[in-house]
Formats: structure tokens, sequence, C-alpha cells
């Protein structure tokens, strides 16, 4: 099985392709889409759309997995997120993929064990889990999105609750 995996974001969003065969995981492709802070709405939204697009039509997933929406106290970067989620999602339906959502918590769970671990932890473990090329050089909306695709492997496999 192979899966693109989101962690939503707006200046720059977490993007991971892995692929699952029988017990190993291998990571494909790992990134950041950035958008430019002094572009519009309208034109941010369209290169993250254009990159979700590009990837499904490079890497040709079978399911996209996203992290559900966490809405903290700024109502404009939750409402932008929220924004880029649904241009992703959209790419997604416009693809045929089926769409799996895992909260930051249950991706916690599947990587770390532990429902509040810290982000260093998840990316800690997350190395431990997949091999990756120059892991010192990826963000932590990477090791976000590989945890996402992690979880939902676990998911699919029946490991993770």
């Amino acid at each position: 099985m192979r899966i693109i995996a989101v962690d939503p974001g707006f200046d720059r969003l977490g993007v991971a392709v892995l692929e699952s065969k029988g017990n190993t995981v291998t990571l494909c492709h790992s990134g950041c889409i950035t958008t430019r802070q002094e572009d519009e709405l309208a034109t941010r939204l369209r290169v993250i759309g254009d990159e979700v697009r590009r990837l499904i039509k490079t890497h040709k997933p079978e399911a996209l997995a996203i992290e559900a929406l966490f809405f903290n106290t700024n109502q404009k970067t939750a409402l932008s997120v929220a924004a880029a989620r649904g241009v992703v999602l959209y790419g997604a339906a416009e693809n045929g993929l089926p769409v799996f959502e895992y909260t930051p918590g249950a991706v916690k769970v599947a990587v770390t064990g532990y429902g509040h671990a810290p982000k260093n932890q998840v990316a800690a473990m997350v190395k431990r889990l997949v091999a990756i090329d120059a892991p010192e050089q990826k963000l932590d909306d990477e090791f976000d999105a590989i945890a996402v695709g992690l979880t939902h492997l676990a998911h699919q496999k029946g490991l993770a609750s």
C-alpha cells in the first residue's frame, strides 16, 4: 500500500509518501510545501493545490492520510490552515483517493505510545521506525507528516487502536 500523508499548515505544509510491503515501511518522499507570506490567500492555496496534485500524479498513492485540525487560540491561523486543508482534501477527491483523518493525540499514541508526547519525541520515534535520508535536514512538519502516514499504515494493519 502506498499513501500520501499530510501535516496541514499554511506557511509550511508537511507531506510524506510511504509504502508498506509486509512489515516493511519505506519512505518514498517527504518534504514541505511552502507558501510565501506576501502572496494573496488564493495564490497560496493554488500553490498548495498544484503541489498536492503533482505529488499524487508522481507517486500514485492509494489513499491520503491527514492530521485533523487542532484549533489553537489564533483564529486567523486556524482559518488559513483550514483553507489549506480543504485544498488538500479537494486534491484527494479529485483523484479518487479515500481520505483518513487522525487526531494529533492518535498520531502520538501510534508512534510513541503516549498521546501527549512532545514533537522531539515524535521525531525520534519516526527516525527509529523508518529509514530517512539526512534526518538532520528534515523539518518538524516533515516528521509530523511521516508520523501521520505511519499511523495510517498501523491502523490499516490493525496494529493501533
